[in-house]
């Protein structure tokens, strides 16, 4: 089946309007809780909001400064309270799909792939050590995606896998714990 190009910000929602109140204790992700090429954030920390981005369950947060990006510092909020919103760094992108028309995990597994970062990366601008990716060249990027029931299995089919090695590293952990 051939899928039309289209612009990502036809199919996803860039750092969507939230709001909390300054002083309002939220959940935040610090750059650090990010993993390389990890869809699974490493926790939170509670903190009293006074800016940065927001977002919810099943957005995708990338990070948009260098090293952060290059590294593959990529991942898919999951952990909150259902409809809570959190924060984090100034130097995320957010990224939401919308419904209807996209599966967040496919988003985020789109946000991961070489044909997203690769253009994110060749676009960062600023001086050397803090660059930054241009959000509106993503928002802009042309690429042929599928229709939402193709994404919805893309998304389950990479998610198991990722699931499965995860799995796999908790075992492998376990093991080396019983062989110390």
């Amino acid at each position: 089946m051939t899928y039309p190009l289209q612009k990502i910000s036809d199919i996803v929602l860039f750092n969507p309007r939230e709001t909390l109140r300054k002083n309002q204790t939220c959940k935040k992700v610090s750059m650090e809780y990010l993993l390389p090429f990890t869809k699974k954030i490493a926790g939170f920390e509670q903190t009293v909001f006074s800016g940065g981005t927001k977002f919810r369950n099943g957005d995708t947060v990338v990070a948009r400064i260098t090293p952060c990006l290059e590294n593959g510092k990529t991942a898919k909020i999951s952990g909150l309270i259902d409809g809570e919103i959190a924060c984090g760094s100034t130097e995320f992108i957010v990224l939401r799909a919308i419904p209807g028309k996209s599966d967040p995990d496919f988003i985020y597994y789109l946000a991961t792939s070489p044909a997203f970062r690769e253009v994110a990366i060749k676009s960062m601008v600023g001086s050397s050590g803090r660059q930054r990716v241009q959000q509106d060249v993503l928002e802009n990027l042309e690429l042929t995606l599928p229709d939402y029931s193709a994404q919805v299995r893309i998304g389950q089919i990479l998610s198991a896998f990722d699931d499965k090695i995860e799995l796999n590293a908790q075992i492998n952990h376990n093991l080396e714990g019983i062989a110390a």
